[in-house]
């Protein structure tokens, strides 16, 4: 009798326990029929159903792209084939047995060759969208990504397809280094001294666009203009190309005899950019704040990353949060690129780059990169957010405290039906702590014989198990290999602790 009462005790409170996570169920996590089902009831005035997505990219971006969504789509409506994905395939990527297409639901074959015929060519991109009938685009990182003709013609295509990303004028304002600079001093954000620190400007929501005299003023046309720049400043400094990135045109330049040469050289490397000249903030680091913005206004930072540690101006490991950078001074550089995202109308995923000065707590503006980051997973770690899956969910139309994990970030039960109680104001609204420490490690295929230059070639062995806290996702397994028109990072690898020791 004692253990037919003990085992009718356990009944009940299993019982009871189950009655209690049903109802707390309601509110945590719901499982939704359809994606139109989802978007109806959480999406705002702007909402669009999405449930087939071109990937305009290949390599390690299309990877971790469509793993986060069907992970979210299986997570939502319990399929992960909720979200259908149509792929582009170069001849080099069938030969080295690319990961991404085998994840793929349509392949599409594609000229083969350095990107501007692929991967990177708008024409081509918009072209196949509309043939497979596709209802938005994801561009990830490199390639197209930043290339505000890309979303300005899939607007104009009928019907319309939506970019996963910023719209066309504000990508095109803040992809630009010189005007995304004067966007920000304009709008109150410190900007380290540079030879266009003077000039402020309005800025159009509806264009995209700044006075043409206001770059005119900031640009520096020739060599002579470079080394008066160079001596007002004060040296060091960097010299650098508007249009440059990953590592190409850009230079130190320590004193005024090497101006002339670096200056030559930085027009070489991306010829026809606009250039302009900053002061090299020495024993700074490299700060940055991960944005999400929907598209009726509001705006959040999602946390940040240092990713000091760079070799030739390209990073090869990340961490997050930062600590480098008091909690109040931190604060500040978060509010600072929210206030930045807010005035130019940004929408979607976005980085605020700053350079912070440790000896004196100074922060300053670098650039906004109108993209997803490579190294977007540390902040996914350490804020439990899925972030291609929150880029599909603002695309689709919905408002930031419609998203399940954002409501999560600040405290909230992930869905809730009362509507008045749904809303969040994230200008008051408390974010959660970080959850632990992230260190991430880019793994790249280089020679180190060759100064470790990039390098192509087959995949010998390649065997990596991930764990709770140590994971990693790689753009082929041991039967592939790395050709000579992919890049160079052909795996991530990521480290979570309580704290930075442990991670």
């Amino acid at each position: 009798m004692a253990e037919l009462a003990e085992y009718s005790e356990n009944i009940s409170s299993n019982t009871a326990r189950s009655l209690t996570k049903s109802v707390v169920c309601e509110h945590s996590h719901r499982r939704f029929a359809t994606v139109e089902a989802y978007v109806s009831e959480l999406g705002g005035e702007k909402s669009r159903i999405i449930e087939k997505v071109l990937i305009a990219n290949n390599g390690v971006g299309a990877v971790k792209a469509i793993r986060s969504i069907r992970q979210w789509a299986y997570q939502i409506f319990g399929n992960e084939r909720a979200i259908s994905f149509v792929v582009m395939a170069t001849p080099e990527d069938l030969r080295a047995n690319a990961e991404y297409i085998r994840m793929a639901d349509v392949i599409v074959d594609v000229p083969g060759g350095s990107n501007n015929h692929n991967y990177a060519n708008v024409t081509l991109i918009v072209e196949l969208a509309r043939l497979h009938g596709v209802h938005a685009v994801w561009a990830g990182w490199g390639h197209a990504s930043e290339n505000p003709l890309l979303p300005e013609t899939l607007e104009k295509s009928n019907p319309p397809i939506k970019f996963i990303g910023p719209a066309g004028p504000p990508m095109k304002a803040l992809g630009d280094k010189i005007g995304s600079t004067i966007i920000a001093q304009s709008a109150g954000v410190p900007c380290i001294s540079w030879n266009g620190d003077s000039v402020t400007a309005d800025y159009d929501q509806q264009t995209g666009t700044l006075p043409d005299s206001a770059f005119e003023e900031a640009t520096i046309h020739t060599a002579t203009e470079a080394c008066e720049a160079a001596n007002r400043i004060g040296f060091p400094i960097m010299i650098k190309a508007s249009e440059g990135g990953g590592g190409k045109g850009i230079r130190r330049v320590d004193k005024q005899e090497d101006v002339l040469t670096a200056y030559r050289q930085v027009c070489g490397e991306v010829p026809g950019s606009p250039i302009f000249i900053m002061k090299l903030a020495s024993n700074s680091r490299h700060l940055e704040v991960q944005l999400l913005a929907d598209e009726y206004g509001s705006a959040v930072a999602l946390n940040g990353r240092d990713c000091s540690v760079q070799r030739r101006h390209q990073k090869i490991i990340e961490e997050g949060p930062p600590l480098a950078a008091p909690p109040d001074v931190w604060s500040e550089m978060e509010k600072a690129a929210v206030s930045l995202a807010k005035a130019v109308g940004y929408t979607n995923a976005g980085t605020v780059e700053y350079l912070y000065s440790e000896t004196d707590s100074k922060f300053y503006f670098l650039e906004l990169n109108p993209r997803l980051q490579v190294e977007h997973p540390v902040t996914e770690m350490i804020t439990r957010v899925n972030l291609p899956a929150a880029q599909l969910q603002v695309a689709m139309g919905l408002p930031l405290h419609n998203i399940p994990e954002i409501r999560e970030l600040y405290g909230r039960d992930r869905f809730e039906t009362d509507t008045d109680a749904s809303t969040i104001d994230f200008d008051t609204a408390i974010r959660n702590k970080a959850a632990g420490h992230c260190i991430a490690v880019r793994i790249t295929a280089e020679n180190a014989e060759a100064g470790f230059k990039p390098t192509s070639g087959g995949i010998q062995e390649l065997n990596f198990r991930s764990t709770p806290s140590v994971w990693g996702y790689f753009s082929m397994d041991s039967s592939g290999s790395i050709h000579e028109f992919a890049d160079s990072q052909f795996g991530h690898l990521f480290a979570s602790g309580i704290d930075r020791e442990q991670a």
